[in-house]
């Protein structure tokens, strides 16, 4: 790296063309101790095409992590790129606020499309600023002011996002212990975890989540003010890749209907095919009022929006904003790949080499007792790890295995394959590669996936 100044003092183009450990030791120097990604995945990319990331040392690594569930196509797909060269060729406007232009209407109109028409058909859409979490606290605003009650029902478990009313909604403590003055009337019921049952009953059995959850929103002793919403992830990810039961989710839409509390579905992570259908909450039928959406639906590029029932539509001018709710590449990457997901029935895809992907996670889970559990769905995949070694009683599963877990996931890196940890104590390699991703990579990443286990199981068994 250079810098050069003139007698001006303006600083020329600076070239980058350094090594990994270049790379990571500038950005320690000046990233803030918040950073977590490049802690335990220690390289600096230099290019990325499809789902392979190359580092700055020319090592080639197969990425299922693409951005968090971002990049549905994967890096650079030429449709994405050519339209965004488009835009910028013929001096489109980049940054409009909520004015609107072609390229808006264009991208409105293709994800209306990717709605199953019970709820495009009355639906309404607010542009956030480009982070997901703006999303969530838009409409947690909305309900707000729609209903004119306070309180809020979350899950156990939960993620959406790091702002204040995100934070206060999610399941994970640590991240909220040392940030006071939260969104209070913020209230954690129980989620149908597939795994680790909250009331610890057996794996299916979700009729008493049904009923609790029921009582608190229409028992007038439950010690719960009127619901201004209810949010949920139809299948949680940062909480370890949870997939919401169908028959569940259904009961919970009849009751919050029932008792008029807006039903908001997060599918920051799960929407555009990612689960197997194109937005993860018609894999049980239901309609919601609020849904929030972020990562694929921009292309790779910073988009958040909130779509509603246009019952809802009461906000006065002004009532929620966000200087870069404009970001026009953002729209035309989004809506090509709106398109090329619909057209290419690319949710279909998902699901096929998620159940390829699955086989596979599957025979490592019947060779090991070292894992506990797969699950997901789609190209939305889980690995739970657990210490076997913990005495439990009759019908508990063991512990999580943070320790076995991160070491999975630095035997993966080792072998260029990049996955992600989360759940309980992010004891949970997670798997959400590109929808693009093809059955040879499918195999190669079962391949390496299955050695970082042997070798990670081996190492701290401490042969």
């Amino acid at each position: 790296m250079y810098r050069e100044s003139s007698r001006s003092g303006r600083i020329p183009h600076r070239r980058y063309e350094q090594s990994n450990t270049q790379l990571r030791q500038s950005q320690e120097n000046r990233e803030s101790s918040a950073r977590t990604y490049p802690r335990t995945l220690p390289f600096a990319v230099a290019r990325a095409k499809g789902a392979i990331l190359v580092d700055a040392d020319g090592n080639e690594y197969i990425d299922c992590l693409a951005g968090a569930g971002t990049l549905a196509l994967g890096h650079n797909h030429p449709d994405v790129v050519s339209e965004v060269e488009r835009v910028l060729a013929e001096d489109r406007p980049l940054h409009t606020l909520d004015i609107t232009t072609p390229e808006k209407e264009a991208f409105v109109d293709a994800l209306f499309e990717s709605f199953p028409d019970e709820f495009s058909d009355t639906a309404k859409v607010q542009f956030c600023s480009p982070a997901g979490t703006d999303a969530v606290e838009a409409a947690l605003k909305l309900a707000k002011t729609a209903t004119g009650n306070r309180s809020v029902l979350g899950f156990q478990g939960g993620y959406h996002g790091m702002t204040n009313g995100s934070l206060s909604l999610m399941g994970d403590t640590d991240a909220k212990e040392a940030v006071p003055g939260l969104m209070p009337g913020v209230h954690h019921l129980p989620y149908p975890d597939p795994y680790r049952h909250p009331f610890g009953l057996k794996a299916g059995e979700h009729e008493s989540i049904s009923r609790f959850v029921e009582r608190v929103i229409a028992d007038s002793e439950s010690g719960v003010t009127d619901p201004a919403a209810a949010i949920v992830e139809p299948v949680q990810g940062e909480g370890g890749v949870n997939p919401a039961p169908d028959k569940w989710l259904r009961k919970l839409r009849r009751m919050t209907r029932e008792n008029d509390v807006p039903l908001i579905v997060d599918e920051i992570q799960t929407g555009l095919g990612r689960t197997g259908e194109t937005w993860a909450f018609e894999h049980a039928g239901i309609t919601p009022d609020i849904v929030t959406c972020s990562k694929a639906v921009g292309g790779g590029l910073p988009l958040a929006l909130v779509v509603y029932d246009e019952n809802f539509d009461v906000w006065e001018p002004g009532a929620h904003a966000g200087t870069f709710r404009g970001h026009q590449l953002a729209m035309a990457a989004g809506r090509v790949t709106i398109r090329h997901v619909l057209e290419n029935d690319l949710d279909e895809h998902a699901a096929k080499m998620g159940e390829q992907l699955r086989e596979e996670l599957d025979s490592l889970n019947a060779r090991f007792d070292a894992i506990g559990d797969v699950r997901g769905c789609g190209l939305m995949l889980g690995v739970e790890f657990v210490d076997q070694t913990v005495d439990t009683d009759d019908g508990e599963v063991p512990p999580p295995n943070s320790e076995l877990a991160s070491t999975v996931k630095a035997e993966c890196f080792d072998r260029g394959l990049v996955i992600e940890t989360g759940g309980r104590d992010s004891a949970v390699a997670r798997f959400l590669p590109p929808l693009t991703i093809d059955q040879n990579q499918v195999n190669e990443i079962a391949v390496r996936f299955t050695e970082a286990v042997e070798a990670a199981i081996d190492e701290t068994a401490g042969i």
